[in-house]
């Protein structure tokens, strides 16, 4: 291949394959080895059927287009690699030109798309949700504390079975504040101070924080890719998102002793647009727990304000770190099964100084 045509299948973002007229892997793109978790020179001469697990018959397709010299669309099938949980995708299989018996298979996740749309949601849904904390802060808080004084100072003429509907007034109203102040967070967050930081740095902190206090009974494992160059964001605020997340980690093990993972590494397959351009967010950080995973019925919106699984939960945590992440010029998704969840920062490398 010459140059412009090395350059393009190296640029294309999906994972594309080629294969051989024997099902035989001959080559793959960099977001192929991506999903595959796996290196080009790993897999070329490998079995396709080795590789990639298709919830479809796929050998027939292979078939067809080789026949028919046409291509062929197979949408919404699951798609797994074996070293990773099956994601649902739209695959293409068309034939090589010029190439007779090769086909080249290309595969678009369809999970990027909507996670990509649901960020673009969730920040919308927190401006909503900034308003409302003004609103709320203003004119519920003042009259809760009227409220509080009032049913301290009758408690102290009363006892038994009224003393215990005081208190209960006093620690609802509380609790009513609390939460206010939870949703309060979204309208206070200062614009980020973005400076270059190591990620590993931030990471370290929370994980100590984390070990002292809400993840004590838990094993927390680094994975670190030491070679990361240093991300673009506010310390302070991504170390807030890596301490929710992990205690979100927690909460989900509950009384249990279970283990939380973080893991960091390099993928330059994600680029998302901005007002200013596209912006490639190579810098991965997944925090991976093997607690029960997230309700199914919730496990599409759970960066959305007010959506939580847990009893009496706020759902703000994750709202929070979503927003904040965004504000970073970053993106977060989860992938959750029955004991594997998996939450995954994507952000920007600093910028060389001139």
């Amino acid at each position: 291949m010459n140059t412009f045509h090395d350059m393009l299948w190296l640029s294309l973002p999906i994972p594309a394959f080629l294969i051989d007229p024997g099902d035989v892997v001959a080559e793959v793109n960099p977001a192929a080895e991506s999903f595959l978790n796996a290196s080009v020179r790993s897999v070329r001469g490998v079995p396709v059927f080795d590789m990639l697990a298709i919830d479809s018959p796929i050998d027939d397709a292979f078939r067809r287009v080789r026949v028919d010299q046409s291509s062929l669309f197979m949408n919404n099938v699951d798609v797994g690699s074996g070293n990773s949980a099956p994601v649902r995708a739209n695959v293409q299989i068309a034939p090589m030109t010029g190439m007779p018996g090769f086909v080249l298979v290309l595969m678009e996740p369809r999970g990027l798309a909507d996670r990509l749309g649901r960020s673009l949601s969730v920040k919308s849904a927190a401006k909503s949700a900034i308003g409302m904390a003004e609103m709320l802060a203003h004119e519920i808080k003042n009259p809760l504390a009227g409220i509080t004084g009032a049913a301290q100072l009758l408690s102290m003429g009363l006892s038994g079975d009224d003393l215990e509907l005081t208190d209960l007034i006093v620690s609802e109203s509380r609790r009513i504040v609390k939460l206010l102040e939870q949703v309060e967070q979204f309208g206070n967050l200062r614009p980020p101070e973005r400076k270059a930081v190591n990620v590993h740095d931030l990471l370290d902190r929370a994980r100590k924080s984390a070990m002292i206090g809400f993840a004590a009974h838990m094993s927390i494992l680094e994975e670190y890719d030491p070679s990361l160059p240093s991300t673009f964001v506010d310390g302070d605020q991504m170390l807030q998102v890596f301490l929710n997340l992990l205690k979100n980690a927690a909460e989900a093990a509950g009384d249990t002793k279970g283990t939380i993972r973080i893991r960091t590494f390099y993928d330059m397959s994600l680029r998302l647009r901005r007002k200013d351009g596209t912006g490639s967010l190579p810098l991965q950080v997944e925090i991976i727990d093997d607690g029960p995973g997230l309700p199914p019925e919730i496990a599409q919106d759970v960066f959305d304000p007010f959506i939580s699984g847990r009893e009496n939960g706020t759902g703000l945590g994750l709202a929070l770190v979503s927003k904040i992440v965004s504000d970073h010029d970053g993106w977060i998704s989860v992938d959750s099964v029955p004991g594997r969840t998996v939450f995954r920062i994507s952000l920007p490398v600093a910028p060389k100084d001139d």
